[in-house]
């Protein structure tokens, strides 16, 4: 099966993570919130799928491109 990872498209801070490895997500799910220039950013998720990794942490700051969260497809 193939591994979705899903990167920050913008630089800002997490708000919220949504997700925790091993849940089970659906093709635009809510993943978590990015605040960037005082705006609420979603980020969901790409494909179906079961999270495998969680890399982004509440109140971190991530830059465009960061890993934040792995899906495995399926």
């Amino acid at each position: 099966m193939a591994t979705e990872l899903i990167t920050s498209p913008l630089p800002g801070k997490i708000l919220a993570v949504k997700v925790a490895a091993g849940d089970k997500v659906k093709e635009g799910d809510l993943l978590l919130t990015i605040e960037a220039m005082k705006m609420e950013n979603e980020i969901v998720a790409t494909v179906d799928g079961t999270v495998t990794e969680v890399a982004a942490k509440p109140d971190s700051t991530v830059q465009i491109g960061d890993s934040l969260v792995s899906i495995e497809e399926g």
